[in-house]
């Protein structure tokens, strides 16, 4: 059975970054040979890929051609797999399930995956000027420059930071507001950024695409706590609960259940303002945005 066209367009993105992340991530054979198992156990094989399709709708609003797309879509998933591993440690949420299989560091060992997560950062930024990248030089250079400010201090690392603090003091609404802005939202921004810089978007533009991001990630996170919550761990493919049982802000506990769901469609609305610029242009970021905050795992 043929799948709905947006749905059919997920799957297409993802396969082919899925072969590009294997073709980035093939066997090694002798004492490195674990630690390559490692890298890639955590990033193959699993994930709707969703950071990739945002990097290849927006380049596809802005008529980019697609040739570039998949390897930044690719390098993206090296730091959010990395994240992944490190987020699932003992020393941040000690989980037990990620993508409905065991944690990296529980199929493997600690160390193994620490240092396999080390090992996928700098490997996302080296495929971005490798030779055989078809992008321009200076689309390179963006694309290396905003993906390391989405992945560090100011982005995805600080929000992690914040994270870990809630669990020993509350945060109020704008402190929960800027974790999840930096945790999640960082790389999602990115991947519209990285669309707009290889689809070479005028600046009103890559401020639109850049706030709709921004919306998407908010409410990305949000349907994320919702499910921990609510969610059935056997379709989400993680360990739920694990928010309330270590006090994990979220807007959930602000808002509850009534009030996240109310933020989820207040977004859209904001998200859906955004995209005005484009009209008159097929777009399937508004599918995009309803998939995220309907979706179940």
């Amino acid at each position: 059975m043929s799948l709905p066209p947006f749905a059919e367009a997920v799957a297409s993105v993802a396969a082919d970054v899925e072969a590009e992340l294997a073709a980035l991530l093939p066997p090694v054979a002798g004492p490195q040979a674990r630690l390559h198992r490692a890298m890639r156990y955590a990033v193959l094989g699993g994930g709707k890929r969703l950071r990739p399709f945002l990097v290849a709708a927006t380049a596809d609003v802005l008529d980019a051609s697609p040739r570039s797309v998949v390897r930044a879509g690719a390098a993206i998933e090296l730091i959010h797999g990395y994240s992944l591993v490190h987020d699932d440690l003992p020393a941040m949420d000690d989980a037990l399930l990620r993508r409905g299989r065991p944690a990296c560091h529980r199929a493997f060992d600690e160390a193994t995956a620490i240092l396999a997560g080390d090992a996928l950062q700098p490997l996302a930024f080296e495929v971005l000027v490798r030779p055989d990248y078809e992008a321009d030089a200076d689309q390179r250079c963006a694309l290396v420059l905003g993906l390391a400010r989405a992945a560090g201090a100011g982005g995805m690392c600080g929000g992690q930071l914040l994270d870990l603090m809630a669990e020993r003091r509350p945060l109020g609404p704008a402190e929960v507001a800027l974790m999840q802005k930096l945790k999640t939202g960082a790389l999602i921004r990115f991947a519209a950024e990285a669309g707009s810089i290889l689809g070479r978007a005028a600046p009103a533009q890559a401020v639109a695409l850049e706030c709709y991001a921004g919306d998407l990630g908010l409410a990305f996170q949000i349907q994320d706590d919702l499910l921990d919550r609510v969610g059935d761990s056997s379709v989400t493919g993680k360990d739920g609960g694990r928010d309330r049982a270590v006090g994990k802000a979220t807007f959930v506990e602000l808002l509850g259940e009534a009030g996240a769901r109310a933020k989820l469609q207040e977004l859209r609305g904001q998200a859906m303002a955004r995209l005005d610029i484009f009209a008159g242009r097929p777009t399937v970021l508004p599918q995009l945005f309803d998939f995220v905050i309907h979706r179940q795992s």
